[in-house]
């Protein structure tokens, strides 16, 4: 058996405990699709682009699967409320990465995915939290999954919203950029090719209708009754 066989296995062990905790989290969350592996597969791809090593890549894509553990382990009735939260809500809300963090630990999370999900709601301009880290400050994985994590979210229904059009959610994306996203990655997620896990789950809307043709329609059906 090569050396890297027992690291392989052992990985395969790693991310199925963590795929059946993010099934666990997806489904307290009441996202009608996969969330947390949905946002694994889109940062993974803009891991690839930002060359990222494989165990940087692995590492990702465990704090992709694990970042809203915490969300899962305070099991609060606000996260399903319609409305806005409240400002003690929206603080009480704010630990959920630092008890991600922990639950992560707890479940065999390396110490590297363990800080990207402590830091995935950090802002490119500081604002985020819980540490209030800016820049490059915030590394690269976590900035990754900050909007790998804003897309998927957005494009998908929740309790309290409707989906957003993959449109809308790339406009957010640019709006934002340089405030909560970092410029770079936001770039690099609009020009990946298109895949199965960028395709939002708003429902497609009707195209107008051609009021031209629906006028001559009328027009030929008034000149045929008075023929």
């Amino acid at each position: 058996m090569s050396p890297v066989e027992p690291i392989e296995s052992k990985r395969s062990a790693v991310i199925e405990i963590f795929e059946d905790l993010a099934a666990r989290t997806d489904e307290f969350e009441a996202y009608a699709h996969p969330h947390a592996a949905r946002i694994a597969a889109i940062a993974s791809q803009l891991a690839r682009s930002f060359h990222l090593g494989a165990h940087d890549r692995f590492s990702l894509r465990i704090a992709a699967l694990a970042h809203d553990l915490g969300e899962l382990a305070m099991n609060r009735d606000y996260l399903h409320r319609h409305g806005t939260l409240s400002e003690d809500e929206r603080v009480d809300l704010a630990r959920h990465p630092l008890l991600s963090e922990r639950e992560a630990a707890a479940a065999g999370a390396d110490r590297g995915a363990q800080l990207l999900i402590r830091w995935h709601h950090e802002w490119w301009n500081g604002n985020g939290y819980p540490d209030g880290l800016r820049f490059e400050q915030i590394p690269l994985g976590a900035r990754i999954l900050r909007v790998a994590d804003s897309y998927a979210s957005l494009t998908d229904a929740r309790p309290f919203r409707s989906a957003y059009s993959e449109q809308q959610a790339r406009e957010h994306l640019i709006e934002w950029t340089g405030l909560e996203f970092d410029p770079r990655v936001v770039r690099t997620l609009l020009a990946l090719e298109p895949f199965h896990e960028l395709k939002g789950h708003a429902p497609e809307v009707e195209p107008a209708p051609d009021l031209n043709l629906i006028a001559d329609e009328i027009l030929d059906r008034v000149q045929q009754l008075g023929s």
